[in-house]
């Protein structure tokens, strides 16, 4: 993407260090015993402030903390089960439970144009173009199974989204004509009519992200362009089964705007300000969202739904380009800035984000230099959990298996998928819902001027609404 990263080989190579060597890494000199592993919520330091210092990796790829470990299960260049090639650029990724305590990870491949390691599918959408995904089945050993193409001829498959139903959606980031759509792909059914069809009323844009809310089956979609919008699907049919996206909706882009008399409380003086939904044409959705004054995002990156809260981040935005960080609850409509980066070394340039299944925000940066995943907690606290060591390229697709005990990650360039375990703490759903009403750590949070705050207070809106607005332009002080 944006840099000229060392090829893994020409690393190993030019450090002296055998790819078998690599296979299998464990930092620190012990791992963590089977009690601390399932320690609870209010026992464990482990929990609130991380994991402790990263230990440095041997193999010089990824350091971690002490007590885990990792195993490279894929990488590109390699074998599929069929003998093809394991294509490049890994990305976006989403993870499923499988028969026999497998995962499933669907995988998608942000390719364009001629590539030395392309997505070759049996049933592609165009079959002049590289992109896609695959799918790869780990065992309960953290080992390859099977790993497959599910879909291709496509172009950018950047990001995309898990569905409550057990499909992912790989999203096209490209403006080329024909292009541009979100396609979903069954990883027990692959390449097959429904993987090279696009879900054309959910638009045509440059595509990042998509997130369903699992109570309503909206669909909320981030942009990656500039500037980007932020939209919502509502789907014809909310069944939430296999191809009932493809059944048509509405497409509509999130705008703040004075809210009327009849919408707003009495109770407060003043403007009162809310988000609202405008329809858009999905033929052309990005032109109607900026004639409408719908909210200009500087690039819209990663998007999770968690606990009645969608998560999503502006990966260049803030006032030193290095991001920020949003949560939407629906059933207030509310929408908060959570976190605004000040310093690359808070945080730099927010890409794919998860909820982890105890309960924390995980982000992997994208910067310019070396790139993290970064925790925070519903408890203020922020800790890195995983630094690439082998170059620049970004870390991707953090996703964890359904056991919640196996962290699976990308990097994209050299492509590698890990497997990642340790000393997790255990599935906490309450600490999960926790996270989307907490408040952010304090070296995070945005700043909020002592008048926004008690224009805040007065119109019954929180600190981080306030900011929210404020950043995007309206006059509220």
């Amino acid at each position: 993407m944006r840099k000229n990263n060392m090829n893994r080989r020409d690393f190993l190579k030019a450090g002296g260090v055998s790819t078998a060597a690599l296979a299998l890494s464990t930092t620190g000199l012990f791992s963590f015993s089977e009690s601390k592993a399932l320690a609870s919520p209010s026992k464990s330091k482990g929990i609130v402030g991380g994991y402790g210092p990263l230990v440095k990796d041997p193999g010089g790829i990824l350091d971690l903390p002490r007590g885990f470990q990792y195993r490279i299960i894929s990488e590109e260049g390699g074998k599929l089960s069929d003998g093809r090639p394991i294509p490049e650029k890994f990305d976006g990724m989403a993870a499923f439970s499988g028969v026999d305590n497998s995962t499933v990870l669907v995988r998608n491949h942000e390719l364009t144009g001629n590539t030395k390691y392309p997505v070759i599918g049996k049933n592609p959408y165009r079959k002049e173009h590289t992109g896609g995904t695959t799918t790869l089945v780990v065992g309960a050993d953290r080992k390859i199974k099977k790993e497959y193409v599910s879909s291709s001829g496509t172009i950018r498959n950047c990001a995309g989204g898990a569905t409550p139903w057990g499909t992912w959606l790989t999203c096209e980031e490209t403006l080329e004509e024909g292009h541009g759509y979100v396609f979903e792909v069954d990883p027990n059914d692959p390449e097959n009519k429904l993987s090279k069809t696009p879900i054309r009323e959910m638009g045509a844009f440059s595509h990042e992200a998509t997130a369903i809310d699992p109570a309503t089956g909206i669909v909320y979609l981030t942009e990656d362009a500039g500037p980007s919008y932020l939209y919502r699907f509502i789907p014809n049919d909310r069944s939430q089964k296999i191809g009932s996206l493809q059944k048509g909706g509405k497409l509509q882009a999130a705008a703040i705007e004075e809210m009327s008399s009849d919408e707003s409380s009495k109770f407060y003086s003043g403007q009162r300000f809310g988000v609202v939904w405008k329809d858009v044409d999905p033929d052309k959705p990005t032109a109607e969202a900026g004639d409408k004054g719908c909210i200009a995002f500087s690039r819209l990156e990663g998007a999770f739904f968690e606990g009645g809260v969608f998560w999503f981040d502006d990966t260049s935005a803030g006032d030193k380009d290095l991001g920020r960080v949003y949560r939407y609850i629906p059933a207030t409509n509310t929408l908060e800035l959570f976190y605004e980066s000040s310093s690359a070394n808070d945080l730099e340039m927010p890409d794919n984000i998860c909820i982890t299944p105890w309960g924390d925000l995980w982000i992997a940066e994208d910067g310019d230099g070396v790139d993290r995943i970064i925790g925070m907690t519903p408890e203020g606290e922020t800790y890195v959990f995983a630094e690439n060591k082998i170059n620049d390229s970004e870390l991707a697709g953090p996703a964890f298996s359904t056991r919640g005990d196996t962290f699976f990650v990308n990097i994209q360039t050299p492509g590698i998928t890990f497997a990642i375990w340790g000393p997790f703490a255990r599935k906490n759903a309450g600490r999960r819902r926790q996270m989307g009403h907490a408040a952010p750590p304090k070296p995070y949070a945005p700043q909020v001027s002592d008048k926004l705050s008690a224009f805040a207070e007065v119109e019954g809106m929180s600190d981080l609404e306030a900011a929210a607005f404020q950043r995007h332009g309206m006059p509220i002080v």
